[in-house]
């Protein structure tokens, strides 16, 4: 005699078929993202392929490569460089420098305008009072600063963090105070109702609230570092990948130049990866695109 089976309910079934149904589509979406990216990466390797190609073929045999250089020249640059060092030392010596102080700059930047812009953003009478000073700060010219801060704190690498300091400030501070000034009201009421002091509202409401603002404008602000280094650096300094590209300038070599910008803008690319990896580390609450696509179906 045999037992009867007992099969499981179809609520249960349903629920099973359903984790099923989602787990496909997730896979599948995650499957045509990362196809659509190798596609996107092989245009890109092609788009840089047939500009270069064609910039070589230009220079060789249409326009003059002593203004212009190629990239033939760029890359015989860049290989002396990092293999017999430059006129002003080894190259990674300059970059360190360039890096030091855009890092350096853009810590003290990023801190001071999260600070002044969320207490700011909270508090309109302060934001009122302060605004024509602030708005006249950030129309100074950068590089009226610069020379201005060469003539304070000399060649050193001071002058140049101050610098970057004055432009990562803006690009945080603006982001930071708008982001203060969105938080949703009616939240900060209901904790205030629930016995929610000002600090508390601050660091459980308002910093959270602000915290993707303020994320988004660190992409831009290290890019303001490492120009407010390279400005510094062109303006007056020792060492750094500013100095070298300003003597390549006095020495008319256009390949020095180009070398130059090659690794200011590896340098720059490889911190935005890393801001990029904090930025969704910290944002691992919000709903991935997949996953909102899927539950819109």
């Amino acid at each position: 005699m045999t037992s009867p089976t007992i099969s499981a309910p179809p609520a249960a079934r349903g629920q099973e078929l359903s984790a099923e149904n989602e787990a496909g589509l997730l896979a599948g979406a995650r499957r045509s993202r990362r196809n659509a990216g190798y596609k996107v990466w092989a245009l890109r390797a092609v788009i840089v392929a047939v500009w270069l190609g064609s910039w070589e073929l230009t220079a060789t045999y249409l326009i003059d490569p002593f203004f212009y250089s190629k990239p033939s020249l760029i890359w015989d640059r860049l290989i002396q460089w990092f293999a017999s060092g430059t006129q002003f030392g080894s190259v990674w010596e300059n970059i360190g420098y360039t890096v030091l102080e855009a890092t350096a700059g853009f810590a003290i930047g990023t801190v001071a305008g999260i600070v002044l812009g969320v207490l700011l953003g909270r508090s309109h009478y302060m934001a009122e009072v302060f605004s024509p000073f602030i708005k006249a700060a950030n129309a100074v010219p950068r590089i009226v600063l610069a020379a201005l801060f060469i003539i304070w704190f000399g060649f050193g690498i001071s002058s140049k963090i101050a610098t970057v300091v004055v432009l990562v400030f803006f690009a945080v501070f603006f982001n930071a105070f708008t982001g203060a000034r969105e938080v949703d009201g009616n939240v900060v009421n209901n904790a205030r109702i629930l016995g929610a002091g000002k600090r508390k509202i601050l660091t459980s409401i308002v910093l959270p609230s602000a915290t993707t603002w303020i994320l988004s404008s660190l992409h831009t602000a290290f890019g303001f570092a490492l120009i407010g280094a390279i400005v510094g650096e062109y303006a007056g300094a020792k060492h750094g990948m500013g100095m070298l590209i300003a003597n390549a300038q006095g020495t008319f070599d256009s390949a020095g130049i180009y070398a130059g910008m090659i690794i200011v803008t590896v340098v720059a690319l490889l911190a935005e990866s890393v801001i990029t990896t904090a930025e969704n580390k910290l944002l691992k609450w919000r709903p991935s695109q997949a996953q909102t696509q899927i539950k819109g179906i």
